[in-house]
């Protein structure tokens, strides 16, 4: 696949356009990250095409390999990697809470302690997930603004 890219004066509008033969899973991949970077993610759902708004995203689950993420009703499944994901939303209100997890802040309503270390947070949508030990010094950060120690 031969890559192009033309710098193009500002008065002009920008356009990403992908010329391809068939839609593979490496062009949908490719197609994925860039909506991902503009605000959404892409899908199958039920044999269709799917936008899903990041800001509608709860959190984002690797389960056996497969990454699915979670609305207030819907999970998906999305061909990417976690690091993949997280890489994406950097910079975003996600943040990982558990080896294979990451969580959006805006999403939670209240954060508690739990045993042994770890933390319970409970969505918008009265889910509960668990933020590991190893996390939750990355979680209290991000709630107090991020840089200071």
């Amino acid at each position: 696949m031969e890559l192009r890219v033309r710098k193009i004066p500002i008065n002009e509008s920008e356009v990403l356009e992908i010329r391809c033969h068939k839609i593979t899973d490496d062009v949908q991949e490719i197609i994925s990250f860039v909506k991902s970077r503009q605000g959404q993610l892409s899908t199958e759902h039920d044999g269709q095409k799917v936008e899903i708004p990041i800001v509608d995203v709860f959190y984002a689950e690797s389960v056996d390999n497969r990454l699915f993420i979670y609305t207030a009703k819907e999970s998906y499944e999305i061909k990417l990697k976690l690091y993949e994901l997280e890489d994406m939303l950097q910079g975003k209100t996600f943040i990982r809470i558990q080896k294979g997890m990451l969580l959006n802040l805006m999403k939670v309503k209240s954060i508690k302690p739990a045993l042994s270390g770890r933390y319970t947070a409970l969505l918008k949508n009265n889910e509960e997930v668990v933020i590991s030990r190893k996390y939750v010094a990355d979680m209290k950060k991000a709630l107090k603004g991020g840089d200071d120690k």
